[in-house]
């Protein structure tokens, strides 16, 4: 099912990455039976490069348990709109988008007990709303080309455009990647195939304090699981990990790929689960 509510939402306390104006966050919601709020929520990040709309097998199940789910379309990010080199690198802006939601979501009295999940940069995403930091030296080793960068599928040449932006901007973004962007109100964690693994600082993993849980494919080979998922998995504590298939790829857990649909469907009733037992039953 499409979402039930579309919001177009700007933050003001962001700027819009290519113009004047404030940040857009464009909010999907998918709303479970009945009426009655708040519910508990779950916050639900896509990959790098996708949508909101990719991550619909994830909150469509979701929605049917009781969950309200909220879903955004990264600004800059996500095929909808263009991409944004920026908007690439800034992996930070990515939390910041979720706690806006939940700030929004707050005042309407929409908010109940909160969960997060994301799929391969929103896996990160998720696990950074629970602490997880980028290393400021390795963000600065990358930026400087000190440590072999792999091409990013969504956007080629993505670190040479990156390499060309002014060298304030350049000084200064190590120190915003590992900054503290998590959020005191997401409960939980459920990260699919997450990224930016050799960025994060493992100290800031091992802090972790709240349930996670981590899926992967063992045929990856965009975040490849070795320094990715069993990454967060070997650090961050009492990790509810495992492979979900041998054969499994990382673009299996789109919504649009076909190859993966009973996987997915699998990982969903997973996910399901998890967010019932650590977010709280749903109400009826």
């Amino acid at each position: 099912m499409p979402p039930t509510e579309t919001r177009e939402l700007t933050d003001p306390a962001r700027q819009h990455a290519a113009r004047s104006g404030p940040r857009p966050v464009r909010l999907h919601l998918w709303r479970p039976a009945g009426t009655r709020d708040p519910r508990p929520t779950v916050l639900v990040s896509h990959g790098t490069g996708g949508s909101a709309g990719q991550m619909d097998w994830l909150a469509e199940p979701l929605a049917r348990a009781g969950f309200l789910v909220a879903a955004v379309d990264h600004h800059g990010n996500n095929h909808v709109d263009g991409y944004l080199a920026t908007q690439f690198a800034a992996l930070w802006e990515r939390a910041r988008d979720l706690s806006f939601v939940l700030d929004h979501l707050a005042r309407g009295n929409e908010l109940g007990p909160v969960g997060a999940a994301g799929f391969s940069a929103g896996g990160y995403t998720a696990a950074a709303l629970l602490g997880a930091r980028i290393s400021e030296e390795r963000y600065r080793a990358m930026l400087d080309l000190k440590v072999p960068v792999p091409e990013v599928p969504e956007y080629p040449g993505l670190i040479g455009e990156i390499r060309r932006l002014p060298d304030a901007v350049l000084h200064s973004w190590p120190m915003t990647a590992a900054a503290d962007y998590s959020d005191w109100r997401v409960e939980c964690a459920f990260l699919i195939c997450p990224g930016a693994g050799p960025l994060i600082d493992e100290n800031s993993l091992e802090r972790i304090n709240r349930p996670v849980a981590v899926r992967w494919g063992d045929a990856d080979d965009v975040t490849v699981p070795e320094e990715n998922a069993r990454h967060y998995a070997r650090f961050i504590p009492g990790t509810d990990a495992r492979s979900v298939g041998f054969d499994v790829a990382h673009y299996d857990f789109l919504g649009s790929e076909p190859r993966g649909g009973k996987i997915r469907v699998e990982v969903a009733s997973e996910a399901v689960a998890f967010f019932t037992r650590h977010v709280g039953a749903p109400f009826p």
